[in-house]
């Protein structure tokens, strides 16, 4: 793996093997893994993408959304991007992932500040998220595995669907898709949004219901910040259907990881976590009534 890291990065950078070294290992991602290496002074991250991570990530898509929204100035400056094997190399920003500080609360409107650079700007992503078409994708993919959902998912699913009208009426705008606050990181000068496999055209509102991927109350606190105002009944009731949907999103990517090996492989029991997203959906599709 070390070797594989030096020589690919040296290649990238021009130098040579030997002005490579690998420091350490990034933690908290669930399949890929990040590694900080340094070479000629200078510091950048390393990812390997987790084992068949490509049936849920298109990386020419992800190179194109990279390179869109690279003029803002949120994202850690791309070196190297390989889209067959997913192999990425970028400057290593400076700064504190949210999901490791004691006090996340605290960095609302920072997080707002970049979210809202991005939402605000005007650009377009190379496609739409596509979150129906998405889930059925997902879906398939389990089934292929041999997967039968049971009918406690299909039956949720459908509440959430029968919302997709009221959903449906609002602006599209260019979305990160993965905005947890493990992947927010608080800069010395500003903050930073990593990590933007998912990118794509959404409704703002799927962000701010990422924020609350460890914790929905961190959500539920950070919409009023990222709105300015005390929010209304309706985007309330988005946040909650989407966090519900990402629940069911990701239930299926859990079933998926279990079904290939990777319960077994990373130590996580991703059979237990499927599980845990189920419940969760369900709560978050009851809360979604009070509004």
């Amino acid at each position: 793996m070390e070797s594989l890291i030096c020589s690919t990065t040296a290649i990238a950078l021009g130098v040579a093997r030997s002005d490579v070294t690998v420091d350490y290992r990034l933690m908290g991602g669930m399949s890929n893994l990040m590694y900080v290496v340094s070479a000629k002074g200078k510091k950048y991250t390393f990812r390997i993408p987790g084992k068949n991570s490509e049936v849920f990530v298109d990386r020419k898509e992800e190179l194109f959304n990279i390179q869109i929204i690279d003029g803002l100035g949120i994202n850690n400056k791309l070196v190297y991007f390989d889209t067959k094997t997913g192999y990425k190399l970028s400057k290593f920003v400076e700064g504190t992932p949210l999901g490791e500080m004691p006090d996340p609360e605290s960095h609302l409107e920072e997080v707002a500040c970049v979210l809202h650079r991005l939402h605000d700007s005007g650009l377009k992503a190379h496609k739409d998220y596509g979150p129906y078409e998405r889930l059925e994708k997902y879906e398939q993919e389990v089934k292929l595995l041999g997967y039968t959902h049971d009918e406690k998912y299909t039956h949720l699913k459908s509440v959430f669907l029968s919302h997709r009208e009221f959903l449906d009426q609002f602006e599209q705008v260019i979305c990160h898709n993965d905005s947890q606050i493990s992947n927010i990181v608080i800069g010395e000068e500003q903050p930073y949004l990593l990590d933007w496999e998912f990118a794509g055209n959404n409704d703002p509102m799927y962000d701010v219901a990422c924020v609350g991927n460890k914790d929905f109350g961190l959500a539920l606190k950070f919409l009023p910040v990222y709105l300015g105002r005390e929010p209304r009944a309706e985007e309330y009731r988005r946040v909650y259907l989407w966090r519900a949907f990402q629940c069911l999103q990701w239930h299926n990517v859990a079933l998926y990881k279990e079904m290939i090996g990777l319960s077994q492989d990373l130590g996580v029991d991703f059979k237990g976590v499927a599980t845990l997203y189920l419940a969760k959906a369900e709560e978050f599709l009851n809360g979604a009534n009070q509004y």
